[in-house]
């Protein structure tokens, strides 16, 4: 079973290094996965860090892609659309994968045919230590971070699922393009619809199953600029 990793960017070069150091090195993966860059419109050096990466990379396709539509869905959808894997996986430019990631994910689809789209734990890597009530309070969608306590691993369906954020979601791909892919949502700056939220209910009106395995980690690395009441 081969694996898309799909990684959309915008201006942030340096964070995306990070991103793609950390699936470079994923285990009992080889030759099974593809790395997509979807560059939406940067105006950094991006193109560059990417031609660098595939210039030194060999053993795994890293591939560059550009969507001029600006919006994050756009740049997921129009990337998807040339991957090769049956298991298309959405990551965003500020994570770092655990180097399990993968093959821990690739075998939650094998052993659970039936399942659809599944997510895993997003772990916090904060830039600065953060105020009382981030940790106290904020462990949820609001930073799109997985609560720790979970049960190990479940398949349910939408009712009873926990947040699939698409900075950390593997989804079949029969399914992803049965569904239309994501919705758009913000759109240079102007909100149009529900993005990821919206690729989930059109899941769930087709009778998809929904997965969730603590043993797929990724770390989302969180700025001292997102640790404000007012953020």
């Amino acid at each position: 079973m081969k694996i898309s990793v799909i990684i959309p960017t915008f201006n942030r070069s340096e964070s995306l290094i990070r991103t793609l150091n950390s699936f470079l090195y994923q285990k009992e993966m080889d030759n099974q996965y593809e790395i997509i860059v979807s560059d939406n419109n940067s105006t950094d050096n991006t193109k560059k860090i990417v031609s660098e990466f595939k210039s030194i990379i060999k053993n795994i396709k890293i591939k560059y892609h550009f969507e001029k539509e600006q919006g994050v869905h756009y740049a997921r959808n129009s990337a998807a659309k040339i991957s090769t894997g049956s298991i298309l996986y959405f990551t965003d430019d500020d994570m770092e994968a655990d180097p399990n990631l993968l093959s821990e994910m690739i075998n939650f689809f094998n052993e659970n045919p039936n399942l659809a789209t599944a997510t895993g734990i997003v772990l916090p890597k904060f830039e600065v230590e953060p105020p009382f009530w981030i940790n106290k309070y904020l462990d949820n969608q609001y930073l799109s971070l997985t609560r720790n306590n979970l049960p190990w691993i479940k398949v349910v369906s939408f009712e009873e699922v926990v947040g699939i954020y698409s900075c950390h979601q593997a989804i079949r791909r029969e399914a992803f393009f049965d569904s239309g892919g994501f919705n758009p949502e913000n759109t240079k700056g102007i909100w149009l619809g529900d993005g990821e939220t919206g690729l989930m209910k059109k899941l769930r009106k087709r009778n998809y199953l929904f997965g969730f395995t603590r043993k797929s980690i990724i770390y989302h690395h969180i700025p001292k600029t997102r640790l404000t009441r007012e953020y």
